[in-house]
């Protein structure tokens, strides 16, 4: 069976595959592909489900390309590891020490973050609708920028300050109480 073109946001469809390996393959914003399987991506990935939903994909038995032109490949190498830990994993049903497991992977998988990966996780895990590791991100990027100074916020964030020296002494001196306790940079 040939394979059909990918077409802003079609899916392309291969060879059926055997039972066994269900297989969903993500279209990065550079090109790159990477399989997983397809309990993985829809039990993880929420855009997958949705995807799926939309495109009426039926046939369980097809490898389907599925783009996401919001996602590099750097975020999504990372997403696909975080997901496979947590697949099949639901907090409620888990006992103590699976849960410890758990919660210890997440923070040495979140903590090893560079800044600028960390920043790419999160806007990925946003777009692709993955809540656990989104507001993972989310409380690390909070106890990140954890009395910090506005410097090192725009810094961590790229904002470029638009106040002149005047207008930011000023807001400095009006709002002293905010500047009491930042940790050195």
């Amino acid at each position: 069976m040939a394979a059909n073109q990918v077409d802003k946001g079609k899916a392309t469809t291969q060879e059926p595959l055997p039972l066994g390996k269900k297989k969903i393959t993500l279209k990065a914003e550079d090109g790159h592909l990477f399989e997983i399987e397809r309990s993985v991506a829809m039990d993880c990935l929420g855009i997958v489900k949705t995807f799926f939903e939309e495109n009426e994909h039926d046939d369980d038995n097809v490898n389907v390309i599925v783009p996401l032109p919001n996602v590099s490949s750097a975020a999504l190498t990372q997403i696909i590891k975080y997901c496979k830990k947590h697949v099949g994993f639901r907090e409620d049903e888990a006992d103590e020490p699976k849960k410890a497991e758990m919660k210890a992977f997440d923070g040495d998988f979140i903590n090893h973050q560079s800044v600028d990966m960390l920043k790419e996780i999160l806007l990925a895990a946003n777009y692709l609708n993955v809540k656990s590791l989104l507001e993972l991100a989310e409380d690390n990027v909070a106890e990140r920028i954890k009395n910090k100074s506005v410097e090192y916020v725009r810094e961590f964030f790229g904002i470029e300050n638009d106040f002149t020296e005047e207008e930011e002494n000023r807001l400095r001196e009006e709002n002293s109480w905010a500047f009491e306790g930042v940790d050195a940079d």
